[in-house]
């Protein structure tokens, strides 16, 4: 019976680290610091994890969010019964309270980088109104810019694109009924565009550029929630394949290839299908999310449980899975 040499060409290697690259997929080595022998298998979205991240100063829900993972801005959102325009950027370890938004709102569409981000419409206390107004964030303060063209709230918590090419979809203009309505912005001003095919509020969002985003779950009325999913190419929305369950007040972040959908539940999405992956360590919904652009990383900010919630968690997706070899 051929040994381990004989069929790979060497003997068992000896490291005092785990490898984390794809090239040693398939190898058995010898982990001298822990005295174990292990295996390496491929990675991949479905071996994704979330960890906690650090806590956010203050805690909410409907909040919105723009930026990556490591690299995140959460503004804006709701703590029973006033709505905020607090804003808060994370480092990848702390959260950093920054200047205000000018007008308090929660439920708007976020979308941009960290130090260049949008938030567009929502709903406002004390006025209690739907906003059209526009905020634009240059890494320090908010300054109000153009008003989109119908005002609105419950749209996706992080939307499609940046801060001069954007994209804004769903939403509602009662509270109550979902809106297949969507949005362009070029950077100084708002194009409306041929709407969703399953109008819906609450829903989750993903996208790089206003040309290219992904529109998914939702809520046509209260209290239905949907499935659907939907691409946009930059003229028109296509029905595609739904996620496996149906939801709301959900994070989503990524491209329109490659998505991550968040709330009680997480999937994934390929371009083709949604796969059902780890789950949070703590089930919420009305939360904040920053990432992508593809599935491989998320932030997922605040949230309602049975109350609103600061803390976060961080979603990473490994190049390499290492297996501890047992004997029995």
């Amino acid at each position: 019976m051929a040994n381990y040499k004989e069929l790979e060409g060497f003997g068992v290697q000896t490291l005092a680290t785990d490898p984390d690259t794809p090239g040693w997929v398939g190898s058995i080595f010898y982990n001298s610091t822990e005295g174990v022998f292990k295996t390496v298998k491929p990675g991949g979205v479905t071996a994704g994890t979330w960890a906690s991240g650090g806590n956010m100063n203050t805690a909410r829900g409907q909040s919105s969010g723009a930026g990556t993972r490591d690299a995140a801005l959460i503004f804006a959102g709701y703590d029973f019964p006033s709505n905020l325009a607090i804003t808060e950027s994370y480092n990848g370890t702390t959260w950093t309270e920054l200047n205000d938004l000018n007008t308090v709102r929660r439920s708007g569409g976020g979308f941009g980088t960290q130090t260049a981000a949008i938030m567009a419409s929502g709903y406002s206390d004390p006025a209690a109104s739907f906003m059209p107004q526009v905020e634009s964030w240059n890494g320090t303060s908010w300054t109000e810019i153009a008003e989109v063209n119908t005002a609105r709230s419950q749209l996706a918590s992080k939307n499609a694109g940046s801060s001069t090419a954007g994209l804004i979809f769903g939403g509602s203009t009662d509270g109550t009924v979902g809106q297949g309505l969507t949005e362009s912005w070029n950077g100084s001003a708002w194009t409306e565009l041929n709407d969703l095919n399953t109008a819906r509020k609450f829903l989750g969002g993903a996208g790089t550029t206003n040309t290219a985003a992904l529109a998914f779950g939702g809520s046509p009325s209260d209290p239905t929630n949907t499935a659907a999913t939907e691409a946009w190419n930059g003229t028109s929305w296509t029905e595609l394949n739904d996620m496996n369950t149906a939801r709301s007040q959900m994070g989503g972040v990524g491209s329109s290839t490659s998505a991550l959908g968040f709330s009680v539940q997480t999937e994934a999405w390929n371009g083709t299908s949604w796969t059902e992956v780890n789950d949070m360590s703590t089930a919420r919904t009305s939360l904040g999310s920053a990432g992508g652009p593809g599935n491989s990383d998320a932030l997922a900010a605040t949230g309602l449980t049975t109350t609103f919630v600061a803390n976060t968690e961080e979603w990473t997706v490994p190049e390499v899975v290492i297996n501890t070899l047992t004997t029995s």
